[in-house]
């Protein structure tokens, strides 16, 4: 009859497989990384209404920042960004 072992490098697995991360780049989609900062402007009153396009520099007065030069987009930045492209297409 054979002695079973208890010693850590017997029970653990042969190979263990690290997967393969790759660089997502650089765009608005999510998961990448965004290009520039991303602002929209609030209304006057600082209420919280958002008015105008995205630009990539601070608009003066209230605004609100929706995405930073080189972190990572997420679903909530790219929801800003339709709402704000929706928006054009309705005035103009």
């Amino acid at each position: 009859m054979a002695a079973r072992s208890s010693k850590p490098e017997e029970t653990a697995p042969a190979a263990t497989v690290r997967t393969q991360e790759y660089d997502a780049g650089v765009g608005w989609e999510v998961g990448q990384k965004a290009p520039e900062d991303a602002f929209r402007a609030l209304d006057g009153a600082g209420a919280g209404g958002v008015t105008g396009p995205v630009v990539n520099t601070h608009p003066g007065g209230y605004a609100r920042q929706i995405a930073v030069k080189g972190q990572v987009v997420t679903a909530g930045v790219r929801r800003e960004l339709d709402a704000a492209e929706a928006d054009k297409n309705e005035q103009g």
